[in-house]
């Protein structure tokens, strides 16, 4: 098992151009099974699509290890926004 950050796209609401996209966390066994986790986090209109994934084993010098706990995740998002 292991950690990954996975960027996904979907369609727009109705009216508007381009792509939506969110960064979603998610612990998998592998590329098949992490994708399909992600896309069942996309909180956007639509399906969503899978643009990049990156497993992430070590972040700034900091081994990242795993326990499981069980639930569902349990994190609040920072939405301060700084320039």
């Amino acid at each position: 098992m292991g950690l990954y950050a996975v960027y996904l796209g979907g369609v727009l609401a109705p009216g508007r151009m381009g792509e939506d996209h969110e960064v979603v966390f998610v612990v998998g066994d592998d590329m098949k099974d992490v994708r399909k986790r992600a896309k069942a986090k996309w909180t956007g209109t639509g399906r969503a699509h899978v643009d990049a994934v990156q497993r992430l084993d070590v972040i700034d010098g900091y081994e990242v290890s795993l326990v499981e706990v069980g639930g569902a995740d349990r994190v609040a998002l920072d939405q301060e926004y700084s320039t």
